[in-house]
């Protein structure tokens, strides 16, 4: 990473560690200053900044609703790990497991409160279209996290709808991060929805990597359980492309899997359905999916209207969360 990224990191961990949770009662405030200290690439307030600095704002502006849309994040994590039955994130057990269920909702609902209280710190003349952008988002990535949950039940999801799906759960928070940071910088409105889409398309990569990884990396360096999204019976790009892809005997396999009527132990299922996707070679065509959401990324960041050495710095971020390998 250049100069310019490791300041910014360092400006948000500061910001993030005065964030005040040093306070009672412990058992709501301990969770939350245990999810904020387990590790996280702040990826999503770099990009609030990177994107102000780029259109030349000041990011001293950008970084309080930059730490909200971080605590934001946050929050979305602890509710879904209880909704996706999760028992490791970033290496470390979830909230939900260290303590308790209703202690992880609890906290996640403070974390929201200090996410909105963060967000609204931003020059007045701007504070009514941030907060909207925000709420806006709320509602899609809860609207998406709906979708992921009817998945599980849903017999047959086409990869539109999936994709669709996971722009709502996923790229929609950082599209609306660099979006934050244009407005701040008073960028013009078609720059703001151009950096908009550059983060939409971003994201939708950063989501299938997601799932690649889950089948494909190894455990310590992801940070999460290998095969998650297989155990909870979780329906992901690669899922639906081998029921598309395969015969009939694959695909009754991967249905009496998916539905619970084959009697495997987790560690049989991951195996069973990882089997399937190399036969068919399900993570070669991930990985080509996800190059061509991020060509179309780096297209959607050519038409910014800005001078071409301003990008750089983010079409390097995005190149990095492509290859990411956790």
């Amino acid at each position: 990473m250049n100069k310019d990224i490791d300041r910014y990191l360092d400006l948000i961990t500061k910001a993030m560690e005065s964030v005040p949770l040093d306070r009672e009662p412990r058992a709501l405030y301990e969770p939350v200053d245990y999810c904020l200290k387990n590790g996280g690439k702040r990826i999503r307030p770099l990009m609030t900044l990177l994107a102000c600095d780029m259109f030349g704002g000041d990011i001293n502006e950008a970084l309080p609703p930059a730490v909200g849309l971080e605590l934001f994040h946050n929050f979305t994590l602890l509710h879904d790990d209880i909704m996706d039955n999760a028992p490791l994130r970033r290496n470390q057990p979830t909230v939900y497991k260290k303590w308790n269920t209703n202690t992880a909702i609890l906290s996640g609902d403070v974390l929201f409160a200090f996410a909105g209280k963060y967000i609204s710190r931003v020059p007045d003349n701007v504070l009514r279209q941030v907060t909207d952008l925000f709420y806006q988002t709320v509602t899609e990535v809860c609207e998406g996290q709906q979708y992921d949950m009817d998945f599980e039940t849903q017999a047959n999801v086409t990869t539109d709808e999936y994709l669709k799906m996971i722009r709502l759960k996923t790229a929609v928070l950082p599209a609306a991060c660099l979006m934050t940071g244009a407005i701040i910088a008073g960028a013009p409105e078609q720059e703001q929805n151009k950096i908009y889409r550059f983060g939409e398309s971003v994201g939708l990569a950063f989501q299938l990597r997601d799932d690649w990884l889950d089948v494909f990396s190894e455990s310590t360096e992801f940070g999460k359980q290998t095969g998650g999204d297989i155990i909870a019976n979780k329906k992901t790009w690669l899922t639906i492309k081998a029921l598309e892809l395969s015969n009939n005997r694959q695909r009754k396999t991967l249905q009496d899997i998916f539905s619970g009527s084959a009697d495997n132990d987790d560690g049989q299922k991951v195996q069973k359905v990882k089997a399937i996707y190399q036969q068919l070679d399900i993570g070669k065509l991930a990985i080509e999916t996800m190059e061509s959401h991020y060509t179309e990324a780096i297209r959607q960041l050519g038409q910014v209207d800005v001078p071409g050495e301003r990008k750089i710095t983010l079409e390097n971020l995005a190149r990095q969360l492509l290859n990411r390998k956790k």
